[in-house]
């Protein structure tokens, strides 16, 4: 006879069961990316995302954070630099390396990109009931906590 995991399936009270958070966990990130960050590639917002959260990086960091390598990430840099979204500038502690930081321009672009994410969740969330919100807010907020402690969660953007 199976054994059946009655905490991983899906209550007869509407709530998720703890198989299907993941995947509307990922809907909902999926639904602010249904704003598309133009005029830039997905790969060079995460360039600007991470130049925001770290500023004044060196183009190996990035290159780390971003998983990619120096090279490649030089080419990204060189298209963010000519839309006016980087700045490359000389290095307080080493003349031979460049401080790579975003520009007030690209500050401005994620500012407005953001704003335009939290509109299209806002959007979806005035139509769910008082309760709802507040349940689901219960549990971000928790998510959050746990995720920061294991180091893996950053604060609110």
């Amino acid at each position: 006879m199976e054994t059946v995991n009655r905490s991983r399936e899906q209550p007869g009270d509407g709530t998720a069961g703890e198989s299907e958070l993941p995947d509307l966990l990922e809907a909902v990130v999926e639904r602010m990316r249904e704003v598309p960050p133009r005029p830039l590639s997905n790969a060079q917002l995460r360039a600007v995302v991470a130049l925001d959260r770290h500023d004044g990086l060196n183009l190996r960091t990035l290159a780390e954070l971003l998983g990619s390598t120096p090279p490649l990430t030089s080419r990204l840099c060189d298209r963010l630099e000519a839309v006016g979204f980087l700045e490359r500038l000389p290095s307080a502690r080493d003349r031979r390396e460049l401080t790579l930081r975003l520009s007030e321009r690209g500050r401005g672009y994620l500012r407005e990109l953001r704003a335009r994410r939290r509109e299209s969740v806002r959007s979806v969330l005035a139509e769910m009931t008082p309760a709802g919100r507040a349940a689901l807010a219960r549990g971000l907020r928790e998510y959050q906590e746990i995720a920061t402690a294991r180091g893996r969660g950053g604060g609110p953007r």
